[in-house]
Formats: C-alpha cells, sequence, structure tokens
C-alpha cells in the first residue's frame, strides 16, 4: 500500500511496516486532552447520544495533569477513513475546549 506523505500516511505506513494487517478491522483509537474532568465527560456524554458506534473512556492523564477522553471505534484503518474520523473529531473536540492528541490501533 501506498500512503500520502503526511503524518496519518506516516503512522498507518509504520503500522503496515510493524507487521500490522491494515486490510482487516481494527479498534482505532482517537486521544484527545482537556482541562478539566466536566470538558471531557461532556464531550464523552455527547459522542454517546450521536455516535453509539464510539465507545469513550474518560480518565486522568498525570503527565501532565490533563483530562484524557479516548474514543475508540471499529473500522478498517484506511487512509481515507482515518482523516475522516479525524475532522470529524477535531470539529467536536473544539465544542467542549479541548484539542486532539493523536491516534493509534489497539493490539
Amino acid at each position: 500500500m501506498n500512503f500520502p506523505k503526511d503524518e496519518t500516511g506516516k503512522v498507518l505506513f509504520e503500522m503496515q511496516k510493524a507487521g500490522i494487517d491494515l486490510t482487516v478491522k481494527h479498534t482505532v483509537v482517537f486521544f484527545h486532552l482537556f482541562e478539566t474532568q466536566e470538558q471531557a465527560q461532556a464531550m464523552a456524554d455527547h459522542l454517546a447520544e450521536v455516535s453509539p458506534d464510539i465507545a469513550c473512556d474518560v480518565h486522568i492523564d498525570e503527565n501532565p495533569k490533563v483530562w484524557a477522553l479516548d474514543c475508540s471505534i471499529t473500522v478498517l484503518p484506511l487512509y481515507d477513513a482515518i482523516i475522516v474520523l479525524e475532522a470529524r473529531f477535531e470539529k467536536v473536540v473544539t465544542q467542549f475546549k479541548g484539542h486532539t492528541d493523536g491516534w493509534g490501533i489497539e493490539a
């Protein structure tokens, strides 16, 4: 597979190089950070309403001391799908005064 030379493409290339089969569905986790637990929980509650296929986990991240929201969804980790999901999360996270912090595949 060929991937674009942006950050998402580089991550997918490294995963493929590490032997991860990108032709099957995986649980992809998108990471978000917030100053307060209330902000993280508000986004998790919103996603539960509008996207029940996304599992959310709110927890403290001790270093740096912020609140994290991990959003997991099972999909084929295709470049276009990841880009769409990244854009979707970016739009939502700003509404709750947080920011995105990357993504990965559960092993």
